[in-house]
């Protein structure tokens, strides 16, 4: 039966009612303790209604339970909040709060709404009388006042309308004390969370990161185990990392996997879950979700998040069904986040730190001589090797500039060591001045680095010592050959041109050998005068006569040298120029002979049968000279290195020599104002360009 009403009791006079209400009022208001305001409450109802058993329960905003009074026969029960759970969602209390109305039960065997309570004293649930009444302020939910008698009907209208008029009171009073209590434990959750991020921040070292997070956790949370677990960056899957357990030992997990449990679903769904019974929860797993054999009755777990991203779990486990509430999740995703922090920071010094490690490992066993030094060029630290090399002990390196050490190409690096703030590395020849006063030839590859975050320079001096004696083996058998090879080759092409005047010209066997004779001879020679000319290029010396040429004719003549090479893997020299190109001062036979060079490599390269095309045009006022082939191409790596001299492309299908013709070939188009380059990729031929300035009046 649903009963409101509201009318003034008339046994009683209106002065006796009113000073009823004042001095519920006074008593209801003397205190802002929860706790206390509901005990209050439920004392001064039962006392002045005469019912023998009550219960009161306090409503958050969103209508969920946030705490609760039961009293039986004046005995205040403990743990009440879970006990009066299924009757705020089932029961008559359910009933009250989502109509706000009041209701009388005359009899609660008879009545649908109610429900039987297991913690009444009478096993057997002898019919009673009860009124439930919500408390309501300003329109807003507070609370549900439930009161019961053993007596069926007696809650009558004097007595339902005294029930109505304490809730009107008491609605004020547990609105005050709810919000009270909320801020105390605000001020709580607040005093904990920073008391936990200064616990927490105090290292950078990981392990002492993970303790300090269960540490504080284990403080604040008073669980009986707890469980932090981080996703793998590489298999994004959870693994358990650390443990604190009842015995208080932190333990230390290696990266044991994660498939499912509490923690899993967390991390997945990113949210934050209280769990007060987990036999009624699905994803409670037994074998990852217990520590130390403990069976947990109730868990807590939250997200751990870095920059908005799930990077783990905290879980905390409790022995006693409803052994968390809100406020312990609150705190409990509190230093989650906090932990989020912690933890990637101590990740990031880790990294650092074997970064550091990684270097000064590289630094130290390298076979190389390192120096650092600032952009003043003092020099800040040195390698073992370095020390070595120069004969000085690292404390004297450290007390001495990098211009003592070596000479260094200001050219080069720039006044200042300007040009070494583009992030390039540089690299020249220079010398290397050791204690004992004599020098090393070096290699010297300088770059810009950062070292703690502070702009360093970093030089590694390659001894080139071994380099340098084999360069002077390598010109010296050079020399040797040209100036051994140059005279009797002179006397071989003259004893051939007399031998052409002297044998008769109808035998055709004789005139064939004669002509391969002359030509062999002649390309013999071709390569002594290269190898004289190369040297005379790279002393910088002038080089021969130049004079207005043709260039188109230059480019028939070296064809027509070439054919017999190219005739004999049947190849074809097909030709793209035009009818007239502007002349070009040069010395003929140097420009004659780059092409050579390129078509002679061109042939080599190239398979049998293949094409080979040459070209020639103008492009403002540079004539452009190229030969393209069908060969294996040359990767990109090694554009630049092949101009090189005695440099060689390392392929087993690679033709044999000393590597010198494009050298040949880089200087002398160098020697003429002009450039060369190669356009390649693998396995589509290559394309050998040169420019070289028109002539001007």
């Amino acid at each position: 039966m649903n009963t409101q009403l509201t009318e003034i009791p008339p046994d009683n006079s209106t002065r006796s009612f009113l000073e009823l209400l004042y001095h519920i009022s006074r008593e209801l208001s003397s205190a802002l303790d929860l706790r206390t305001v509901l005990e209050r409450i439920l004392f001064l109802s039962m006392h002045n209604v005469g019912a023998i058993s009550g219960s009161i329960i306090v409503l958050d905003d969103n209508g969920d339970p946030v705490d609760s009074a039961i009293i039986i026969d004046d005995k205040v029960q403990e743990h009440t909040t879970d006990r009066l759970r299924e009757p705020l969602e089932k029961g008559l209390s359910g009933w009250v709060a989502r109509n706000r109305q009041l209701a009388v039960v005359e009899n609660t065997n008879v009545d649908v709404r109610w429900m039987p309570r297991y913690y009444e004293v009478d096993e057997k649930q002898l019919p009673k009388s009860a009124v439930s009444v919500p408390l309501l302020t300003r329109d807003k939910l507070v609370g549900v006042l439930t009161l019961v008698h053993p007596q069926i009907g007696f809650f009558i209208s004097d007595l339902v309308a005294l029930v109505q008029a304490i809730a009107d009171q008491a609605g004020i009073a547990v609105l005050n004390a709810r919000l009270y209590a909320e801020s105390q434990r605000d001020a709580q959750v607040m005093t904990s969370l920073a008391n936990s991020a200064a616990g927490i921040s105090v290292s950078l070292n990981l392990e002492d990161v993970f303790k300090a997070i269960l540490d504080q956790t284990d403080l604040t949370i008073h669980a009986q185990g707890i469980i932090l677990t981080l996703v793998d960056a590489n298999s994004g899957k959870l693994e358990l990392k650390a443990a604190k357990g009842q015995s208080g030992n932190l333990i230390i997990q290696a990266s044991e996997k994660m498939e499912r449990g509490i923690s899993c679903w967390v991390a997945e769904h990113d949210q934050g879950v209280i769990i007060r019974d987990i036999s009624q929860d699905a994803r409670y797993a037994p074998a990852i979700d217990q520590l130390d054999g403990i069976i947990p009755h109730a868990i807590l777990c939250a997200p751990i998040h870095y920059r908005g991203q799930v990077i783990g779990t905290l879980e905390a486990i409790n022995l006693e069904v409803g052994g968390f509430d809100q406020d312990s999740l609150l705190i409990l995703s509190g230093i989650a986040n906090l932990s989020g922090t912690a933890i990637r920071h101590a990740q990031l010094y880790e990294q650092l730190q074997a970064a550091h490690q990684s270097y000064q490992d590289l630094f130290e066993d390298s076979i190389d001589p390192i120096l650092i030094t600032n952009w003043e060029g003092e020099i800040l630290e040195a390698n073992r090797i370095a020390a070595l090399s120069s004969d000085f002990g690292k404390d004297q390196l450290r007390a001495m500039s990098i211009h003592q050490i070596h000479r260094v190409d200001q050219v080069l690096v720039g006044e200042s060591f300007s040009h070494l703030h583009t992030g390039n590395t540089l690299s020249y020849e220079s010398s290397l001045c050791t204690a004992s006063g004599h020098e090393v030839p070096i290699k010297v590859y300088v770059r810009e680095i950062k070292l703690d975050d502070i702009s360093r320079l970093q030089w590694i001096m390659r001894d080139i010592t071994e380099q340098k004696k084999l360069d002077t083996l390598r010109e010296d058998l050079t020399s040797m050959i040209y100036h051994d090879l140059r005279s009797p080759l002179a006397n071989v092409v003259s004893s051939l041109g007399l031998l052409d005047t002297m044998l008769p010209s109808e035998d055709p066997a004789l005139k064939s050998l004669l002509d391969i004779s002359m030509r062999s001879t002649v390309r013999i020679q071709r390569m002594t005068e290269s190898l004289l000319e190369l040297s005379t290029m790279e002393a910088g010396r002038p080089i021969g006569t130049r004079k207005q040429t043709s260039i188109l004719a230059l480019i028939y003549e070296a064809v027509e040298a070439m054919e017999s090479l190219v005739h004999s893997k049947s190849q074809i020299i097909s030709y793209k120029v035009p009818d007239r190109l502007p002349n070009v001062l040069a010395d003929q036979d140097m420009i004659r002979r780059v092409v050579i060079n390129l078509l002679e490599n061109a042939s080599k390269y190239s398979p049998q049968g293949s094409k080979i095309e040459v070209g020639a045009s103008q492009e403002g006022e540079q004539i452009m000279v190229w030969v393209e082939d069908n060969g294996p191409g040359i990767p990109a790596s090694e554009h630049k290195r092949i101009f090189e001299k005695f440099t060689r492309l390392k392929t087993e299908s690679a033709p044999k020599g000393l590597g010198l013709g494009l050298a040949y070939c880089h200087l002398a188009v160098q020697a003429h104002g002009g450039k060369i380059w190669v356009e390649s990729e693998v396995g589509r031929g290559s394309r050998f360009t040169f420019s070289l300035p028109v002539k001007t009046n």
